[in-house]
């Protein structure tokens, strides 16, 4: 049985644990906040770490998902960090979505310790976390990859070396560029057929067969329409996300005029207190009272 540890609790982290735990994995968990660890202990079979270094000790593979570059050098590097537990040739996966330029360093602190690195951020949202049927893209080397990638199943039904290490950081940038847009098209396009007087049921049920449909549609385009914004992946969480594609387009030269008008959107969501409505919440500000 394969010894691994999870770092970092939170609505994704916690069901990819636990899928680790029915999986026949001996897991050590780690969180900032001890009580939502014994919490998860009382749910799944495993160990209950008071730092990452003790959650990484004896372990083959330590997953991390925080919530950004800062939470990941925290839980990693450091006297306590995952970094000071972990053995030789054991691997590191990061499934936070963070920077590139994180996923190199972090590579680099790894190939020092002779231990591997993949960055593996995830798309599913906390839904498919819970369902364990994820979509993980990875970047590094194919060897450390092989060997997580039936580890990964626990929890994603599907995975995807992407290239080198920061691949599949940038990969994940790519993911929320194209989804935010289809989100503000699904909006308008929702709205407007709701201030038409049209059956949105049956509108949803028609277009969705056609060049229309996307996962947006069938799972957002109902719930949006009943002004229901309560899916997990929160509207900060989106603007994050967000800014860590905008610094990496200044870098490479790569337009997201468009998108950037989407997160201006975003922020007039947050103004309405839409700041934990999910990223479908897009509509909201279309609306011109609560009645539609």
């Amino acid at each position: 049985m394969k010894k691994v540890a999870f770092i970092g609790l939170g609505v994704m982290g916690y069901p990819m644990a636990g899928h680790l735990a029915k999986s026949g994995y001996q897991v050590s968990v780690y969180n900032r906040t001890n009580e939502k660890a014994k919490s998860w202990q009382n749910n799944y079979t495993g160990d209950v770490a008071l730092t990452p270094k003790e959650a990484a000790l004896h372990c083959e593979i330590v997953f991390v998902c925080v919530g950004n570059d800062d939470d990941v050098r925290e839980v990693v590097l450091g006297e306590n960090g995952a970094l000071a537990g972990m053995s030789k040739n054991s691997i590191l996966v990061d499934h936070t979505t963070a920077s590139a330029e994180l996923a190199r360093e972090l590579n680099q602190y790894c190939q020092q310790k002779h231990i591997g690195f993949i960055d593996a951020p995830v798309s599913g949202g906390q839904a498919g976390a819970e369902n364990g049927v994820l979509t993980v893209m990875c970047g590094g080397e194919e060897s450390y990859f092989d060997k997580i990638s039936p580890v990964l199943s626990a929890y994603a039904r599907f995975s995807q070396l992407m290239g080198d290490v920061g691949s599949g950081q940038l990969s994940k940038m790519v993911n929320q560029i194209c989804f935010t847009n289809v989100v503000q098209g699904l909006a308008e396009g929702l709205n407007f057929a709701q201030k038409a007087g049209l059956n949105t049921d049956k509108l949803i049920e028609t277009i969705s067969k056609g060049a229309a449909g996307s996962w947006q549609m069938d799972n957002r385009g109902k719930t949006m329409c009943a002004n229901e914004f309560d899916f997990g992946f929160a509207v900060d969480w989106v603007r994050k996300d967000l800014a860590i594609a905008f610094a990496e387009a200044e870098k490479i030269g790569a337009d997201l005029s468009v998108t950037k008008i989407l997160d201006g959107y975003y922020e007039e969501i947050q103004a309405m207190g839409g700041n934990r409505w999910d990223t479908s919440s897009l509509i909201a500000r279309l609306k011109t009272n609560k009645s539609e």
